[in-house]
């Protein structure tokens, strides 16, 4: 080759590569930072990011709602290349046709088909094992309550939408839910992630309870038994600290699960002890009596003459149960004999304005605070309109707890505050919330102190034993214990049964207040019954469910003895 030819590819090489060299310089030093940019643009996305919901756990640890990684199926038919070998292979293990298979990995342009909504883990952990290119297990997080329906009612559930409902879920929403934020996710060209970054910090706050589990589950099982031994129409049962309001139990029947609460009746999703309302009957009376001693103008030991088994307020008259005259009694043989006109006489010595005033401290014209969804009180303003326009009779009825509304909550939180010396608390279920590793204690809170005195709930406390060891709550002892309570049977208005008419049905509330050990209470029990027809009174039904938790409690707690019962018997 001549030196003319050899210059002449020479200077073609040099210009093409000097055309190289500048188109180069262009694209990486001009134009570097938009390719840069554009392809971080198509290896990276904005995605929107939310953390796990937190646990709801018992106070001993057993979990109570939780969420658990559901894993599911799918293909992505652009990344198979051995179709045929994929379908042969992933065939039995998902008993699924070849040639369905063979049909979705055939779409062209597609990264992404589910092929099974959920499934088993062991499966899934097969399929992994199996290396198959284009064929993977997502992971989508669903909502599980593993004690099913223990605490449905406090719990709640979920919805679709994610959101709580009822229970600790809807009060709670906003902890346990976790924190939403736009993440920069890095991905492959077939755009699966290949990294993110970590999100603990985003995951819901995780509640402990104050809620024991032992507790909850044997006063759940004496309620259902209770319910239909006495052929009631449904229950609750309150078991709380009267010390410092922390909730020990809180039971319903009928209940739900909320796994699956799309097939449940929407009224089990209520929780009947805060959303709904009962006149409590004759397991207020303590309550009336509580007052009175405070103010002196009874003592344990004042008579009362009961001449005529009623009492007469203008031309209405109030009669004691069955009608029964008592003559001469005692304040206590009043609350042991569950005595309506007594219970109204020492309401009079108070005084119509005074009993007022205690009903308002004692919190029944107010929301406990408990931390559960939905909490509803009454006002009772018929009470209120009594007082304004002097209408006696309203204040009789109100003394031994019927004409006058709230929860099974305002009932056992006002009889608490009249055993413990008179501090009315703040209820609640939740003693812990952790979040990111840090742990709030939640504390007690007294809303009001000094109701009545400790020496009243002391005098009231000894009346409470005489009516278990001598009167209608019998068969609430416990051998060794001190035990203290009330018995209560109370009619149940028409409005409560969505009847539009005035005065009382035949239905009845029956309902058992008691505590122990008496002298230095640990624990407050409330049983309800709606409207067992078994039986007439509550001596013979929520006193018996008492007895049984009660023992069970005792027992649990291991709680000393008051006295030695064999060495009592023998003197």
């Amino acid at each position: 080759m001549s030196n003319g030819r050899i210059n002449i590819v020479i200077v073609i090489v040099f210009l093409i590569g000097g055309i190289a060299l500048s188109r180069l310089f262009y694209l990486q030093i001009n134009r570097g930072d938009y390719y840069k940019a554009m392809a971080q643009g198509q290896q990276t996305s904005l995605s929107e990011t939310e953390g796990e919901r937190g646990e709801v756990s018992f106070k001993g640890g057993e979990l109570l709602a939780m969420t658990e990684k559901q894993p599911y199926l799918f293909l992505s038919p652009e990344e198979i290349e051995d179709k045929e070998k994929a379908a042969d292979m992933l065939s039995p293990i998902i008993d699924k046709s070849k040639s369905v298979l063979l049909e979705m990995m055939s779409k062209e342009g597609s990264f992404y088909e589910v092929v099974l909504e959920t499934i088993a883990p062991d499966k899934a952990s097969q399929i992994t094992d199996l290396g198959l290119e284009g064929v993977h297990i997502g992971y989508k997080t669903k909502r599980y309550y593993p004690q099913e329906s223990t605490a449905s009612q406090i719990i709640g559930f979920i919805n679709e939408n994610g959101e709580g409902q009822y229970g600790l879920e809807g009060y709670y929403d906003e902890d346990l839910r976790g924190k939403t934020v736009l993440e920069k996710r890095e991905t492959n060209p077939y755009s699966f992630l290949l990294k993110m970054d970590e999100k603990d910090s985003l995951d819901g706050a995780s509640l402990t309870l104050t809620i024991d589990y032992n507790i909850q589950f044997m006063a759940e099982k004496l309620l259902k038994a209770g319910v239909d031994k006495y052929d009631a129409e449904g229950g609750e049962i309150i078991v709380m600290d009267p010390n410092t309001g922390a909730i020990i139990a809180m039971a319903q029947e009928p209940d739900f699960n909320p796994n699956n609460y799309k097939n449940e009746k929407m009224d089990s999703f209520q929780n009947s002890c805060v959303q709904k309302l009962f006149e409590p009957g004759s397991i207020f009376k303590p309550v009336t009596m509580a007052a009175a001693l405070n103010e002196n103008v009874v003592t344990p030991d004042t008579v009362f003459n009961d001449k005529l088994g009623y009492k007469q307020f203008g031309t209405y008259k109030v009669y004691n149960y069955s009608n029964k005259v008592w003559g001469e009694v005692t304040m206590t043989k009043v609350l042991e004999g569950s005595i309506n006109t007594g219970v109204m006489y020492a309401e009079s010595m108070i005084g119509d304005k005074k009993f007022y005033d205690y009903l308002k401290a004692y919190g029944l014209f107010e929301d406990t605070g408990v931390d559960l969804f939905g909490e509803v009180s009454s006002s009772n303003k018929e009470i209120k309109k009594a007082l304004d326009n002097k209408i006696e009779v309203n204040f009789g009825n109100a003394s031994f707890g019927q004409g006058i509304a709230m929860t099974p909550l305002q009932m056992i939180r006002a009889f608490s505050a009249a055993i413990n010396g008179g501090k009315l608390m703040k209820p609640y279920v939740v003693e812990k919330i952790t979040r990111a590793g840090e742990e709030k204690e939640i504390e007690p809170v007294t809303i009001r102190e000094n109701i009545v005195s400790q020496d009243t709930s002391v005098k009231l406390r000894q009346m409470l034993i005489n009516v278990v060891e001598k009167g209608f709550g019998h068969l609430a002892k416990v051998s060794g214990y001190w035990i203290g309570g009330k018995t209560g049977t109370a009619q149940v208005p028409y409005t409560s049964l969505r009847i539009s008419k005035s005065g009382y049905s035949e239905h009845t509330w029956q309902t058992f207040m008691g505590f122990a050990p008496a002298l230095d209470p640990k624990f407050i029990v409330l049983v309800k019954l709606n409207n067992p027809t078994a039986t007439k009174t509550s001596e013979y039904s929520a006193v018996p469910i008492f007895h049984d938790l009660a023992k069970y409690i005792i027992d649990y707690w291991q709680i000393p003895p008051d006295y030695d019962d064999t060495a009592l018997d023998k003197k």
